[in-house]
């Protein structure tokens, strides 16, 4: 593998469904849209919905009778969304989720995966998904637990750290995974009006076909990328090569596997 061969030419939303959706999202989607399911809700919304990923497996899960409607801020990733078969019965929506586009008490449940985390206001997010529930109604939310315990993306951060000590990337430790505080959690929620909240940690493996897979997936698939090409324009290749000799060292060649975790939140309304 040369450095050359590892810059992903294709969009961010089909970068990000292609080595970040299979790696890291789908174990969880399946997980939550389970849970949604066993809810069996008439009407359900997700925000922060990307391309789609839990999504699908909400639609694949819900009674053939049941209402989904998907959004998310990025028009981009809703248009790609858009393309899949699996989300023709879908009602995809560009909105803020800060800011949603619904009356009050719309929907049975609120869904949001991987998203709170990058919410530029948690709490006014938190809230807007209570208004738009019914009495009764269940918001369903998960954020990723610290890098501690995820090591296939800490391994990662440290092989980039190792490039660029004076200024490590550490977006991926900042955001994704900076808020897994089950107290904060609880007091956001709080605060919005939640006031029957459930926590769980949920751990699942994360598999990738080979180290440079997830390499590229982390490396190029998320904001790190910004950061990797603002420190150094030219080294997002090498900074993934790094990333994927770290962790061929970790784990082998061939297929790699690792534990991830994440908090998973249901309050009521």
């Amino acid at each position: 593998m040369t450095s050359g061969d590892t810059v992903f030419s294709g969009s961010i939303p089909a970068l990000y469904d292609r080595y970040l959706g299979p790696l890291l999202f789908e174990p969880f989607a399946r997980n939550i849209a389970g849970r949604v399911a066993e809810l069996q809700p008439a009407r359900v919304l997700e925000t922060a919905a990307g391309t789609g990923i839990v999504t699908t497996a909400l639609a694949e899960r819900l009674s053939a009778s049941a209402t989904l409607v998907a959004t998310d801020l990025n028009q981009a990733m809703i248009d790609h969304a858009a393309t899949k078969p699996a989300l023709k019965r879908v009602e995809l929506k560009q909105a803020d989720a800060l800011a949603l586009p619904f009356a009050d008490a719309s929907f049975d449940v609120v869904v949001c995966q991987f998203g709170v985390m990058f919410f530029p206001d948690r709490v006014a997010g938190y809230r807007e998904a209570r208004r738009v529930l019914a009495p009764g109604g269940r918001f369903v939310l998960s954020v990723w637990g610290s890098l501690e315990h995820n090591p296939m993306t800490r391994v990662v951060v440290d092989a980039a750290a190792a490039r660029y000590p004076q200024n490590p990337p550490r977006f991926l430790a900042r955001t994704p995974h900076g808020h897994s505080d089950a107290g904060v959690i609880r007091r956001d929620l709080a605060a919005a009006g939640f006031d029957q909240v459930v926590v769980e940690t949920v751990t699942l493996p994360s598999r990738a076909p080979s180290a440079e897979h997830a390499a590229i997936g982390l490396c190029q698939g998320t904001p790190m990328r910004g950061e990797i090409e603002a420190l150094d324009p030219s080294g997002l290749a090498a900074t993934t090569d790094a990333a994927a000799a770290a962790l061929r060292s970790a784990y082998g060649t061939g297929a790699i596997e690792a534990p991830m975790q994440a908090v998973v939140v249901m309050a009521s309304k």
